[in-house]
């Protein structure tokens, strides 16, 4: 059985990830790709789905775990009557092929260690060809193959891979997995101790113009860059597909993909922090993703901007904590959400902004992209939660909307580009009029979720930060004190009241993270600083002991819930600290 979602830490080389338990066991892991089919899924199943463990033999007294400061380079210390073993693990920056590494460290006594390796490919499913020369390990099966390059010898036992040894304070013991193509040319083998150095002074090298200091923020940074395809500068969501809104539900998706309504949040991220070039390429993935016809935008792509992200379910893995169905691909891919063209917007100004290179190309596909916008922004959407429930009039999708005419106008005005800025005021002008009318309920003094609802909606506090209605207007205030009352629980912030039925679901997920740090933002809008960095502190506290959050928190349970670790959480907590 997996672990609680807490209980995982994060290695990567910003194209694929995996998750390490703090029991030694790697639980998932995709090759070469984050979206690829996993090689270890015991994360969606048990040990027989596959999975790669090393851990001392016998009881463990004690485990402490935490990154190598400002890196990717996990250090897991394991205590035990005998003595004391540390296993460093890490994915180095990619060469020839995707490699995992891990180091057995003898610190204390001497202490018997067991290594057991599960190979299943396709998500569990498939069990590989295994063969062994020398001490050097191969599986193959399709198209997929992978080589363990170990000092010990191992053996065979019931489709497992077993290794038994000894390290005494000193000892090392080295092992490399790596990731190829079957019918390709085998890599050359990896030297450990080397790739290890190399991982460490690469994610070091590339946080050291980080303008933050604050170690929480500092390592929200790291893992974004962890999540980004190197390749495309596209960010993922999260790493993993299917862990549960809430134990035991159905509400399960896969988030290996890019948002394109992440697009500003994490653009305004990266430039707090510095990272220019980050914040270029992600601009520049978007574009790619989005080039062509407006009517068939996505809200979201794949790593490479692919679009054809085929939802399945996959039977033969019972799901986290039965969690079930366990889904890869997502057909949310297929809606209509206005939202995402403010996002594509908002997210071209504040790239001029922050001085990146304009672009004459970028600004002729808004140009498209308004022209349609203009006569698709009074129709209804699937809306931010991609509610399967049926289309609506969200007024988070209107604001989103009027965010993009506003940028489009503010763009011509404030670099002089060429366009009608007072065409996009008058359709500014429209939306602000309708949202205001029939987005208002003026007796309980709040924005709703759609026109004519009574159900509030977590997104409504991103009304001040983007410049709908200023921070101190009475019809702000009102909102996020309705979302206080009403949809706050336990002290964090929940999405929408998922009970009603309205998305097409079975009710019941856990607080959306992401939605908790936007209060704090909207707090510190309207002068409540004092209660704003009390709200942060409180989130920041339920980053767990290596500073990861998933996507929701589960208050009754207390434990982290939803995909991990999630870019949105990480995104708006870097947010909420330039905020305040």
């Amino acid at each position: 059985m997996a672990l609680p979602i807490e209980d995982y830490a994060l290695v990567g080389d910003t194209q694929a990830a995996a998750l390490v338990g703090r029991d030694g066991s790697i639980d998932w892991l995709c090759l070469p790709r984050f979206d690829s089919p996993a090689c270890f899924a015991a994360l969606l199943g048990d040990e027989r789905n596959g999975r790669w463990k090393l851990a001392p033999k016998g009881g463990v007294k004690r485990v402490e775990r935490r990154y190598r400061e400002d890196t990717l380079v996990l250090e897991t210390d394991f205590h035990t009557e005998d003595g004391a073993v540390r296993i460093v693990d890490c994915m180095p920056p990619r060469g020839e092929a995707p490699d995992i590494v891990r180091l057995v460290q003898g610190l204390e006594g001497r202490v018997a260690v067991e290594m057991e390796l599960i190979l299943r490919f396709d998500y569990g499913h498939v069990v590989p060809w295994v063969r062994r020369h020398g001490k050097t390990l191969l599986a193959v099966a399709g198209p997929a193959a992978v080589r363990l390059d170990a000092p010990v010898r191992t053996r065979g036992e019931n489709r497992t891979t077993r290794a038994s040894f000894e390290v005494a304070k000193g000892d090392e013991v080295p092992f490399v997995l790596t990731w190829y193509r079957s019918h390709e040319r085998e890599p050359a083998p990896v030297d450990a101790a080397v790739a290890v150095a190399d991982t460490d002074g690469w994610w070091r090298d590339w946080i050291n113009g980080c303008a933050y200091t604050d170690p929480l923020v500092r390592r929200s940074l790291l893992t974004l860059k962890a999540l980004t395809y190197a390749p495309t500068g596209g960010i993922v969501a999260a790493a993993t597909t299917s862990l549960p809104e809430k134990l035991g539900g159905v509400r399960n998706w896969d988030y290996r993909f890019c948002w394109v309504r992440d697009a500003t949040l994490t653009l305004n991220a990266l430039v707090n922090g510095g990272f220019i070039e980050e914040a270029g390429a992600w601009r520049d993935w978007l574009l790619r993703a989005v080039a062509g016809d407006p009517r068939d935008m996505q809200i979201m792509y794949g790593c490479a901007g692919e679009r054809r992200l085929t939802e399945l379910e996959i039977d033969w893995l019972p799901g986290y904590e039965g969690s079930s169905p366990v889904r890869i691909g997502n057909k949310a891919s297929e809606q209509f959400q206005l939202d995402v063209y403010g996002e594509l917007m908002d997210a071209m100004l504040h790239a001029r902004e922050h001085g990146l290179h304009p672009d004459e190309h970028a600004w002729r596909l808004q140009e498209v992209v308004l022209d349609f916008l203009e006569g698709a922004w009074d129709q209804p959407d699937e809306g931010i939660w991609e509610v399967r429930g049926g289309r609506r009039h969200f007024v988070h999708s209107k604001v989103m909307a009027w965010v993009a005419f506003d940028a489009a106008a503010t763009t011509i005005e404030k670099f002089e580009t060429h366009g009608d800025a007072d065409r996009w005021r008058r359709v500014c002008n429209a939306i602000h009029k309708q949202v205001c009318e029939r987005g208002w309920d003026a007796e309980r003094g709040t924005f709703t979720q759609s026109y004519g609802s009574q159900a509030l909606d977590a997104a409504l506090l991103l009304i001040p930060r983007m410049g709908f209605l200023p921070g101190d207007d009475p019809r702000v205030v009102g909102t996020i004190e309705a979302v206080e009352r009403e949809l706050v629980s336990e002290g964090f912030v929940m999405r929408y009241p998922s009970e009603d039925g309205d998305d097409g679901l079975p009710p019941g997920e856990g607080a959306f993270l992401p939605c908790s740090f936007w209060l704090v933002d909207a707090l510190a809008r309207i002068g409540r600083r004092d209660e704003a960095l009390a709200l942060y502190d409180r989130l920041a506290g339920l980053a767990n002991d290596v500073g990861l959050f998933s996507e929701e928190y589960d208050s009754e349970t207390k434990r982290l819930v939803g995909n991990f670790p999630q870019a949105f959480t990480h995104v708006a907590l870097v947010n909420s600290a330039a905020t305040l």
